[in-house]
This record gives structure tokens, C-alpha cells and sequence, in this order.
């Protein structure tokens, strides 16, 4: 019987790999400076070397770069794909809104059933306080507001600990903040239904941090199916109003 050789790993490749997994996890966020190399080495207990030759690797990946006199910097780009002007040209279409609740339907579904399944303490009391912020911001501007949403929408995908579905939402932060802003300007005109919008984030939040998964994921999916409807029963509303206004200035002459 013969034996192969067992190969000790790089260290430069085990350095990347640390690296690259605290760039996953969301420890190294985009666009934040890296400790200087000597600090970096120090903390790894590795030689300067071989800590340059795995943010070289890093580098030629992408994923940090490098600026003259400056340090090193994780890239700022990395979760700009989902961004970019088709998406853009997308959301002009006023179609589109529905598209984009779909898909919403699936992503917080799912964010929700996992965040009740494997959230911390840490993490509810998290998703508790931004629940919090969007009451507090009833008065405050629009942008306060919008933000304040996808806050809320963000702790429970970051609840959840899976790195696809965090990374895909902030990576789409900018498609769902413009999601949530149109929707807010409709819904914010009918106090009975922002209420009712409220209430139910109360209840998606109750049923996360009460660990139960199967009752968060509808309670997400009764409020986006809320949202859609009455999104659609005030189109119709606008359409009618429109209608009957063109008829009376007929009338008029």
C-alpha cells in the first residue's frame, strides 16, 4: 500500500483564506481600511512576507486595493453589481413594483423563517430596535423612514446566518430602498393603511423573536401580499379619479 505525501498548506493561502472569510462574514466590511501590514502580521502571528503575498493574492482577486501611501482597503465595489443602469432602467418601468414585491416574497420569506430559526438574542433585540426606529420615525422625513425600513428588513436577513441571503440584500440595497420609498409615498397617504403596514412588521418581528419560523415566514409573506393589493386596489382608485375627471372637463366645454 502506498501513501501520498500530505502537502502542508501556504501559509500566504491560509492567511487569504482567514481574509476572505471575514470579508464573507461581513467582519471586513466594504470600503474599511485594513490594520497596517506590521499590525496585521502581529495579530497572525506570521511574517510580514507572507501576509503581503496573501493581500497581493487578494488583490489580483478584486477583492481589496491597494493605495499608494494610503493602506489597504477592502474593495468599496464589491456588492455594486446589483446596481448597475439595466437595473435602473428596470425599476422606471412602473410594472416593475410588482416584479420586485414577487421577489421580495421569496427573499424576506425566507430571511424571516431562517432568522426565527438561528437568531441570537443579539439579533432580536437587534431586529426589536429597528422595528423601534420606524415607529419613532413616523414624524421624521421620508429618507429617515426609508431608511429606517430597510434596516429593519436587513437585521432579519443578517439574522437568519446565511451569507447568501445578507450579502444579496445589502448587494441590493439600493434596489430595495427605491422598492420601499415608491411603495411608501402610496401607502402614506391612507392612515388606515400605514397602520395596518406597521402591524404587521409588529407581527413579523413577534414571530421571529418567539423562534418560530413557520409562523414568520407567513406573517412576512401576509404583509408583502397586503402591500401588493392594496397597491393594486389604489391604482385602480387613481385610474377611476382620472377617468371621472376627464369625463367632467369634457362636460365643461
Amino acid at each position: 500500500m502506498s501513501f501520498q505525501r500530505v502537502k502542508q498548506p501556504k501559509l500566504a493561502d491560509v492567511i487569504q483564506e482567514q481574509l476572505e472569510s471575514m470579508i464573507l462574514e461581513g467582519s471586513l466590511l466594504p470600503g474599511q481600511k485594513l490594520p497596517p501590514e506590521r499590525e496585521l502580521a502581529v495579530q497572525f502571528d506570521v511574517s510580514r512576507p507572507s501576509l503581503r503575498e496573501a493581500i497581493q493574492k487578494l488583490e489580483a482577486k478584486g477583492l481589496v486595493t491597494r493605495r499608494q501611501g494610503g493602506g489597504t482597503f477592502v474593495n468599496e465595489n464589491l456588492q455594486s453589481s446589483l446596481s448597475d443602469p439595466l437595473f435602473e432602467l428596470m425599476l422606471a418601468k412602473p410594472e416593475s413594483q410588482f416584479d420586485l414585491l414577487e421577489f421580495r416574497h421569496a427573499l424576506e420569506g425566507i430571511s424571516a423563517y431562517y432568522a426565527a430559526l438561528r437568531g441570537t438574542d443579539a439579533d432580536f433585540e437587534r431586529i426589536k430596535q429597528s422595528f423601534e426606529a420606524i415607529i419613532s420615525c413616523n414624524d421624521s422625513m421620508q429618507s429617515d423612514q426609508i431608511e429606517a425600513i430597510f434596516e429593519f428588513f436587513l437585521a432579519i436577513a443578517e439574522a437568519s446566518h446565511n451569507l447568501v441571503i445578507s450579502h444579496l440584500v445589502n448587494a441590493m440595497a439600493p434596489l430595495l430602498k427605491q422598492s420601499i420609498e415608491r411603495n411608501y409615498r402610496i401607502l402614506t397617504s391612507k392612515p388606515d393603511v400605514a397602520r395596518q403596514v406597521n402591524e404587521d412588521r409588529e407581527s413579523i418581528m413577534n414571530a421571529i423573536i418567539s423562534g418560530n419560523p413557520i409562523q414568520a415566514r407567513n406573517a412576512s409573506h401576509h404583509h408583502l401580499a397586503y402591500i401588493e393589493e392594496t397597491l393594486l386596489q389604489l391604482g385602480a382608485e387613481d385610474t377611476r379619479n382620472q377617468r371621472m375627471l376627464r369625463r367632467l372637463q369634457q362636460n365643461l366645454k
